[in-house]
């Protein structure tokens, strides 16, 4: 990976919202140790797993989420979809950048006015779709944008909804569908094409398949489950045309590369108020064929 570009813009002063497992293991560690941003503090509904988040580096823990509003520039969320999109809104209409979570909400109500609170208040917003910030993705879809694909397999499938930190409450409730469906149907639309329909099969807290139909005729689908025994999660995308095949497995991805980026990346649109990467009407669009493929998988 190449030599990041030195940073000459004051840190961007980042709030965290939400202590749990994502939170310390990624949002909080993130946000602390790169010179873009500095996480000034922590809120989360227990004060004292703010305090367990907030103290390794140094950063306060809050009693409210309005004074972590008070106190920063950007909120970063890890907290269920449904206290995200409430506390979203909150903070947009604030006037602070967002840094968020998929999926945006639990539904696709909640997803839109997350969005339509970003657009009104014109404020900076990107999306934790974290393979899109490692270089394999990206060299992947800049290959697949030259490719005619005629059909694509792709999967999604870990076993952390089994027991253990992540098997949390939400996750549970919604299954594979909310949580790793938005990874699986971004790639999709963007490396074979834009999707105009999906459709569901299958129970998305067991196994769920998807089939979709891209605009332009190809069909791909996505197998999703969180409730597999597996010895690591497993994500692979296959591609296939009249003339080769392209296929892009995270097997060997190192996800510590992605962090960097995506810290580098929100810092800068903030800065700059030009956003590069995937934002909240991004989210919304993945909303609506997350809200498609549940309704017809009944």
């Amino acid at each position: 990976m190449n030599e990041p570009q030195s940073w000459t813009y004051p840190p961007v002063q980042v709030g965290l919202v939400g202590a749990g497992p994502w939170a310390q293991a990624m949002h909080a560690r993130m946000l602390a140790t790169g010179p873009e941003t500095e996480l000034v503090g922590v809120w989360a509904r227990r004060l004292d797993a703010a305090r367990e988040a907030a103290a390794p580096y140094g950063a306060d823990a809050f009693e409210s989420f309005d004074r972590l509003l008070d106190r920063c520039e950007a909120i970063a969320f890890a907290v269920p979809p449904a206290v995200q999109a409430d506390l979203a809104v909150r903070a947009a209409r604030q006037g602070r950048a967002l840094l968020l979570e998929k999926p945006l909400g639990p539904d696709l109500a909640s997803a839109r006015r997350v969005a339509d609170a970003v657009t009104e208040a014109g404020v900076v917003s990107q999306l934790v779709l974290t393979k899109r910030y490692h270089p394999t993705t990206r060299t992947f879809l800049a290959e697949a944008d030259g490719m005619q694909v005629t059909g694509a397999r792709s999967c999604y499938l870990h076993g952390a909804f089994l027991g253990g930190a992540f098997s949390t409450a939400w996750r549970l409730e919604h299954g594979a569908l909310l949580d790793l469906g938005p990874h699986l149907l971004d790639l999709l639309d963007l490396a074979v094409g834009p999707i105009a329909t999906v459709r569901g099969a299958g129970d998305p807290r067991r196994w769920i398949e998807l089939t979709c139909e891209h605009e332009n005729g190809a069909i791909s689908q996505a197998s999703l489950s969180g409730s597999v025994r597996l010895p690591r999660a497993r994500t692979r995308v296959e591609l296939f045309g009249p003339d080769r095949e392209l296929v892009y497995d995270t097997a060997d991805l190192d996800h510590e590369e992605c962090w960097p980026v995506l810290r580098r990346e929100f810092a800068e649109a903030v800065r700059t108020g030009k956003g590069s990467g995937p934002d909240a009407a991004r989210g919304l669009r993945l909303q609506e064929l997350l809200d498609q493929a549940a309704g017809q998988g009944r």
